[in-house]
């Protein structure tokens, strides 16, 4: 869950996550934090995606959904961007532009299709029932939680279709850059002066030692170069592959 549904309580274990937002934190949702630059052809990019409103088709037409987007010789439906739009909407309060969804979408058909060739294992059940009490924890209630998957028009089945979605891909992330991620000493003691320390002592909160959260933030520092080598990747990846962007509502 994004910074706007975050609880600031600042006790110690709070204060840790709060620090780890970013990091660990994104472990789940890291390819939010991966999207950069793709290739746009033409289309209205740069328009917000209603969540929950259907795309314009033209009269006499019946179209079962509509293109978004074509990337090498798959595509990306409008009901794809939709439902990851709701699904922002239900996270942030609002959705991306449309043009910041299709992004999100094509790293992960680039992440999905990679997982798919190593036969990355799903998540169990007994993992995404996890994932998404986890998910529904972040909300006032559950009343509040059903309140807000109307308003975004997402049914209960659709948020857990993307929680599940969510874990493999970041799963499959971690299996691939984790060994890669290695952190010294040195790195733990700079992050915890120069970072946590200070997060600390603005909440006038005890001070620890540094053994005593050096793992907490060895987690923190290989999330953050999980990242980076994530995003390298699919800038490589992205960089190679055709992705065109359909103009919104042409129902092709």
């Amino acid at each position: 869950m994004r910074a706007s549904m975050r609880s600031t309580k600042i006790f110690l274990g709070v204060i840790l996550a709060l620090l780890c937002a970013g990091e660990v934190g994104l472990a789940e949702t890291r390819l939010d934090s991966q999207l950069q630059k793709l290739p746009i052809v033409h289309g209205q990019e740069n328009a917000p995606v209603p969540a929950n409103a259907p795309a314009k088709i033209p009269e006499g037409a019946q179209v079962i959904d509509g293109i978004a987007a074509r990337i090498e010789d798959d595509v990306i439906t409008d009901s794809e961007v939709r439902e990851l739009a709701a699904f922002q909407q239900l996270v942030d309060g609002n959705s991306k532009p449309r043009s910041e969804v299709i992004k999100e979408l094509a790293d992960q058909w680039i992440v999905r299709g990679e997982a798919k060739t190593e036969l990355f294992p799903s998540p169990s059940q007994e993992d995404v029932d996890h994932a998404y009490d986890a998910f529904l924890k972040q909300f006032p209630s559950t009343e509040d939680f059903k309140v807000r998957c109307a308003k975004a028009g997402l049914s209960d089945a659709a948020v857990r279709r993307m929680i599940e979605q969510q874990l493999y891909l970041s799963r499959f992330l971690d299996y691939r850059f984790r060994p890669q991620a290695q952190i010294e000493t040195e790195q733990i003691q700079t992050y915890y002066e120069n970072e946590f320390l200070p997060q600390l002592k603005a909440h006038n909160q005890p001070i620890p030692a540094v053994g005593e959260v050096a793992d907490t933030i060895r987690e923190v520092l290989i999330q953050r170069a999980i990242n980076d080598n994530a995003t390298k990747w699919l800038d490589d990846t992205r960089g190679r592959l055709r992705i065109d962007i359909a103009p919104q509502g042409n129902g092709s």
